[in-house]
C-alpha cells in the first residue's frame, strides 16, 4: 500500500476533466428523485396540513371529511406509526405533533391518487387550535431565557484580567441573520415496499444511513429492513443533512399503510416554511488591543437560533466557537456559546456549519475596531495572523500557518492592491455621492466532523473480467462533483483511463454506516476508501501480473490501462491481467475502509484537536456605492485559496466560486423576514419565494472575477494530498462585507467607526452612509461652536 498523498506519475487525479454528470445535468436527462415516479405505477401523492399558528396546541382534528373528497385514499396521523412518532435524532422532533411550534409544521399528511386530490384533502382536514404564546426572534429568546441544549465554553488564559490591563478596550454586538438553502431541487421522497416487506426509499437526502436510521425507527423495523438511494441531488448546502429524514419517513410510513408507493415533493414555498435554515446568531463581545493594534483578549458571548427543536444546532454551534479566531492569535479568549429555542423552523446545517457565524464575529470586530485604532484594516488583520507554533484558543497547533502569509502576498502582487487602495482613494476625493472600498479578509477553516466518530467512511469496488470498474462509496452527490473526484481517485490507484471507471448511486445496502456529505469531508473519506479499496485489488493483480511479467511484485506499474515490469520490454492490458486473475480465482472486489487519524475532542471542555488541517485562503474585494440609494456594484475580486493537490481543479474553481457568492448573497442580500407581529400572521415567514427572498444572480457577481489555486500545497495525509474545498471559500466572502464597510466610511470623517448590518442590503447600506454623514455634520458643529460663541460675545 502507498502513503496517502502519494501521487503516482501520469496520476488522473489533478486532470482538469468535466463534472461527471454534466452533460446530463444540461441536457436535462439526469434523472432526480421525484423524476423516477414512472418507476412506481400505482404511486400515491403526499401533501401536508399545515398550521397557522407559530405556537398552538392541538384541540381537534378530524380527518374524515378529507376522505369524502374524490381521489383522496388515506390520512397519515400519529394513530399510524408503527413505531416511534419522531422524525429527528434527539426525540424533540414529533412527526405528527400535538402541540405545534412553528408556523408552517405539518401536523398530519394527505394520500391522494393525484396531487391535486391530496391539496384538496388537505384542505378538507378539520382541525382546532389553542393559540400559545410564541417566542420569535433571538432578543426575545434572550429575554425571556428561552434556551435548548448545552451551553459550552471555549476558554484559554484569564480573558477579563487580561481585558482590565489592555491598553485599548472596545464593546459591541452583532446580529447575524440566516439564510435559506434554495437548492433547486426541493425536499422529495419515493418509497416502496416490495414483497419480502423490503422497505425502499429514494431520497433527496446527503445523509442515507441516518435517513435509514430514521425510517426504521418510525416503521418499528430493524435499519436491515429498510434501503436507503441517493441518486443525486439538485443541490443542498447542508439543507438535507437532517431534514429529509421525516419527510422520507411519512413516505414510507404511507407505503407500508397502503401497500402502495408514495411520493412525496415539496413545493418551493412548502420547502421553505417547513425546513431548517442557516441559524441566525447574536452576539456581544468586549475586545482589548495593545497600542500597536495587537490582539490581547476577547470575551464574547454567542447565541444561536436553533428554532423549534435542537437538529444539528449543538454542533453547529461547536464549530462556531471554534471558528471565532478565524486567522487571528487571541492570546486570552472566553467565549460562550448558547442555543435559542424560538417557534421558527428548526434551523438546520448550512454551508460552513457554524463556522462563517463565527468568523463573522471576529472580522466585524476588527472592521469597527480599525478606525479607532488608527490602523489600516488590512494592516489590522495582517499583524495579528497566527505564526508558527502557535495554537488555537481550544489547544490545537495551527499547522503550516506559513501558507496562510504566503497567500496574503500573493494575493497583495496578484491583485495589485497597493495601487488600487491609491486609486480608491483618489476616487473617493473625486466623487461626492459614489464611493468605492476595497478589503483583504483572510479564511482559516478547519476540516473535519467536530463528532469524531463521524469521520470515517467506507467503499465498495468491483472490477469486471473485461476490465472495467464500477464504484460504490458513502458519499452523496449534490453538484458538487465528488463522483467526479472518486472515479479520478480509483482511475489512479488502480492505474486505468477515467472512462473505464463507472460509478454507482449510493445506497445503504451497499455501504453501510455511513455519514453524512458533508463537513468538507466527502472526498476526503471517501476518497480514502475508495483508494484502499483500489490499493487492495492491485495488489492481488500485482502478484497475478507478476507471474506473467517474470517479475517481483513489488517491480510491477500499472498505468493507463497498462501493466508493466521493471525492466520488461513487454507489458499486458489491465483487462488481461484481470482475466487472468479471474482464471486463477483471484477476487476482483474489495470493500474498502478510512478513517481520519490523529482527531481527538473532549465536549465538554472544548479541547483537543477536532481537525486533521485548515483549509487557508484570501479575497480582495472592490465595490463601488450610491450615496443616494445605498445600492452598490461588485466590481472585482481576487482569491488565492488553498485546497492542496487539487484532485480536480476544475471541479474546485466551480466549488470556489459558487462557495464565494453564496457567501455575499449571504452578507449582502438574502434577508429572511418573519411577521413578528401580534396579529393572527404572526410567526409566518414572510419571504417565502424567490420573489420576496432575494438570491444572488449574475448581476451580483463581481464585473471580474480572479480564482488562483494556491500552489506546492501537498498536504500530507490526505488523499493524494488534497484538501476539502465545499465549505471554506463561502467565508472569503467577508472581503465583500467588509469593502462595502469602507465604502460607507468614505463618506464619514477619518476615524469613523462604521456598524454595518448582517446581512449589509442596499437598505442597511445606505443607513450607513447616513450615520457616516451624520458624523460629519457633528464633527463641522464641533468645530464651529467655538466660532459662533465668539462671534456672539463680540456682538454684545
Amino acid at each position: 500500500m502507498t502513503s496517502l498523498a502519494d501521487r503516482p506519475p501520469n496520476a488522473v487525479v489533478g486532470r482538469t476533466v468535466s463534472h461527471e454528470s454534466a452533460d446530463l445535468h444540461v441536457t436535462g436527462a439526469a434523472l432526480y428523485t421525484d423524476d423516477l415516479l414512472a418507476r412506481a405505477p400505482g404511486v400515491l401523492h403526499a401533501w401536508p396540513v399545515q398550521a397557522p399558528h407559530a405556537h398552538a396546541r392541538l384541540t381537534a382534528l378530524r380527518t374524515a371529511p378529507a376522505l369524502g373528497v374524490d381521489g383522496v385514499v388515506t390520512v397519515l396521523t400519529a394513530a399510524d406509526v408503527r413505531g416511534v412518532n419522531d422524525g429527528g435524532i434527539h426525540h424533540d422532533e414529533p412527526l405528527f405533533p400535538d402541540e405545534v411550534c412553528y408556523a408552517g409544521q405539518a401536523v398530519c399528511w394527505v394520500l391522494g391518487e393525484s396531487l391535486e386530490a391530496a391539496r384538496k384533502g388537505s384542505d378538507a382536514v378539520e382541525v382546532e387550535y389553542e393559540p400559545l404564546p410564541s417566542i420569535l426572534t433571538l432578543r426575545e429568546a434572550i429575554d425571556a431565557g428561552s434556551f435548548q441544549g448545552q451551553q459550552p465554553t471555549v476558554s484559554r488564559g484569564d480573558a477579563a484580567a487580561a481585558l482590565e490591563r489592555a491598553p485599548r478596550r472596545f464593546t459591541g454586538e452583532l446580529e447575524i441573520g440566516g439564510q435559506e438553502h434554495f437548492y433547486l431541487e426541493t425536499h422529495a421522497a419515493l418509497a416502496q415496499v416490495d414483497e419480502a416487506g423490503q422497505v425502499f426509499v429514494q431520497s433527496s437526502t446527503q445523509h442515507p444511513s441516518e435517513t435509514q436510521e430514521i425510517v426504521a425507527h418510525v416503521l418499528g423495523l430493524s435499519s436491515s429492513e429498510v434501503t436507503v438511494q441517493s441518486l443525486r441531488m439538485g443541490g443542498a448546502f447542508g439543507g438535507k443533512e437532517m431534514q429529509p429524514h421525516g419527510l422520507a419517513a411519512v413516505a414510507a410510513l404511507g407505503a407500508v399503510t397502503t401497500g402502495r408507493p408514495v411520493r412525496l415533493r415539496l413545493t418551493r414555498t412548502q420547502d421553505m416554511t417547513m425546513t431548517g435554515k442557516r441559524h441566525p446568531f447574536h452576539a456581544t463581545w468586549d475586545v482589548g488591543f495593545d497600542d500597536e493594534g495587537r490582539l490581547l483578549a476577547l470575551r464574547a458571548t454567542l447565541t444561536a437560533d436553533g428554532g423549534w427543536s435542537l437538529d444539528l444546532s449543538q454542533p453547529v454551534l461547536g464549530r462556531a466557537l471554534c471558528h471565532v479566531d478565524n486567522a487571528y492569535f487571541i492570546p486570552d479568549v472566553e467565549v460562550h456559546g448558547r442555543i435559542a429555542k424560538t417557534n421558527k423552523t428548526s434551523q438546520t446545517a448550512f454551508r460552513g456549519f457554524g463556522g462563517p457565524q463565527g468568523m463573522l464575529v471576529i472580522e466585524d470586530i476588527l472592521g469597527r475596531c480599525a478606525p479607532a485604532l488608527g490602523i489600516d484594516p488590512a494592516a489590522l488583520r495582517r499583524q495579528n495572523f497566527y505564526l508558527p507554533g502557535q495554537s488555537t484558543p481550544y489547544a490545537q497547533p495551527v499547522r503550516h500557518v506559513e501558507r496562510l502569509h504566503e497567500i496574503w502576498q500573493q494575493l497583495a502582487d496578484r491583485a495589485d492592491v497597493a495601487r488600487r487602495q491609491a486609486a480608491v482613494e483618489a476616487f473617493n476625493a473625486g466623487h461626492e455621492h459614489v464611493k468605492r472600498g476595497l478589503a483583504v479578509t483572510p479564511v482559516k477553516f478547519g476540516i473535519s466532523f467536530n463528532l469524531t466518530a463521524f469521520n470515517q467512511a467506507g467503499a465498495l469496488v468491483h472490477v469486471y473480467k473485461d476490465g472495467s470498474v464500477l464504484i460504490n462509496h458513502g458519499g452523496t452527490e449534490m453538484g458538487q462533483g465528488l463522483h467526479t473526484k472518486m472515479r479520478q481517485v480509483a482511475a489512479t490507484a488502480l492505474g486505468v483511463p477515467l472512462e473505464t471507471v463507472r460509478l454507482a448511486p449510493t445506497r445503504t445496502d451497499k455501504v453501510p454506516n455511513t455519514s453524512a456529505t458533508a463537513a468538507s469531508s466527502g472526498a476526503d473519506l471517501n476518497g480514502g476508501a475508495v483508494k484502499n479499496a483500489c490499493e487492495q485489488i492491485r495488489t492481488r493483480l500485482a502478484e497475478v501480473a507478476a507471474r506473467r511479467l517474470g517479475v517481483h511484485p513489488g517491480d510491477v506499474r500499472f498505468g493507463d490501462g497498462t501493466v508493466t515490469g521493471l525492466g520488461t520490454e513487454t507489458g499486458l492490458s489491465f483487462a488481461e491481467v484481470v482475466g487472468t486473475a479471474y482464471t486463477d480465482r483471484v477476487p476482483l472486489f474489495a470493500a474498502g475502509y478510512y478513517r481520519t487519524e490523529g482527531l481527538h475532542w473532549d465536549s465538554t471542555r472544548m479541547q483537543g484537536e477536532p481537525f486533521k488541517y485548515f483549509a487557508y485562503g484570501a479575497a480582495a474585494t472592490e465595490v463601488e456605492v450610491d450615496g443616494f440609494t445605498g445600492a452598490y456594484r461588485f466590481l472585482r475580486t481576487d482569491i488565492v485559496h488553498d485546497v492542496g493537490d487539487s484532485l480536480s481543479p476544475l471541479v474546485d474553481r466551480g466549488q470556489i466560486e459558487g462557495g464565494f457568492v453564496q457567501g455575499a448573497g449571504w452578507l449582502t442580500l438574502e434577508e429572511l423576514r418573519w411577521d413578528l407581529s401580534d396579529g393572527p400572521g404572526r410567526g409566518r415567514l414572510a419571504t417565502q419565494a424567490a420573489s420576496t427572498y432575494k438570491l444572488p444572480s449574475f448581476s451580483e457577481m463581481p464585473e471580474e472575477l480572479n480564482v488562483h489555486l494556491y500552489e506546492r500545497a501537498t498536504e500530507p495525509g490526505v488523499v493524494y494530498g488534497s484538501k476539502a474545498v465545499g465549505e471554506p471559500p463561502l467565508m472569503l466572502a467577508f472581503s465583500v462585507r467588509e469593502a462595502l464597510r469602507q465604502a460607507a466610511s468614505a463618506f464619514g470623517p477619518p476615524g469613523h467607526v462604521v456598524q454595518l448590518a448582517s446581512p449589509a442590503t442596499p437598505e442597511a447600506v445606505y443607513w450607513a452612509i447616513e450615520d457616516a454623514r451624520a458624523a460629519v455634520q457633528d464633527q463641522d458643529r464641533a468645530r464651529s461652536a467655538p466660532a459662533r460663541a465668539v462671534a456672539g460675545t463680540s456682538g454684545g
